[in-house]
């Protein structure tokens, strides 16, 4: 099969933001007069978002008492420091550079908010290269809903069964199955702290970025 697209998620995936959404929880951390948390211990969570940081950081779900004040100030802080310690994973940037001259489309598809996807990638420079951004706010159903993985195959003109997900994450391999997409699992991400990889059920693990190529057809 003939792969038209590749589509990313992106924390865990296509870039490295663990230190600076790590350094944002420590904040709040260090605010209420808590120990920072060691970077191997935020960086599991990472790809679970803020409600994942708050749960590892201060016990909270969301209903708790304080966990919308948190909530919103870790939002804040992080919307002043997107992108100071925040890279693409070693590999990508060659991984992206051959897609495009093999003529395949990339995007990224991502449960992050467009207000901070937006600028995030603005900053990594990647915002008119990416065949489409789709972001957590873009469909009505995040992942793992299938729908911002098909709203992505319909901006970039490709038949979801054309179309490879790649994800760091469990919620992304049950996105990339419901959509009919195949799912690539990044053994280099984040990786979460629930099943192993080995039983997501990708179609595909993969130990670094280019091994991605040898996917494509």
């Amino acid at each position: 099969m003939t792969i038209d697209a590749v589509l990313f998620d992106l924390d865990g995936t296509l870039a490295d933001t663990a230190a600076d959404l790590g350094g944002v929880l420590n904040r709040l951390r260090t605010e209420a007069q808590l120990a920072p948390l060691p970077p191997e211990t935020i960086r599991p969570h990472v790809s679970k978002g803020v409600r994942g940081l708050l749960g590892i950081g201060f016990g909270l779900v969301p209903g708790d008492d304080i966990y919308t004040e948190l909530h919103q100030r870790f939002l804040a802080y992080y919307g002043n420091s997107l992108c100071v310690a925040t890279r693409l994973f070693d590999g990508i940037t060659e991984l992206l550079e051959r897609l495009e001259a093999d003529g395949i489309k990339w995007g990224v598809v991502t449960n992050k908010p467009s207000r901070y996807t937006l600028p995030l990638m603005a900053a990594l420079g990647l915002t008119h290269r990416a065949v489409c951004i789709v972001s957590g706010d873009s469909s009505s159903r995040p992942k793992p809903a299938p729908d911002p993985l098909l709203l992505a195959s319909i901006i970039a003109g490709a038949a979801p069964t054309r179309c490879l997900y790649v994800g760091d994450d469990l919620r992304d391999m049950q996105a990339a199955h419901a959509a009919g997409m195949g799912a690539v699992a990044a053994a280099w991400g984040y990786l979460g702290d629930d099943l192993p990889v080995a039983e997501w059920g990708a179609d595909a693990i993969v130990r670094s970025p280019t091994a991605i190529t040898g996917l494509l057809r």
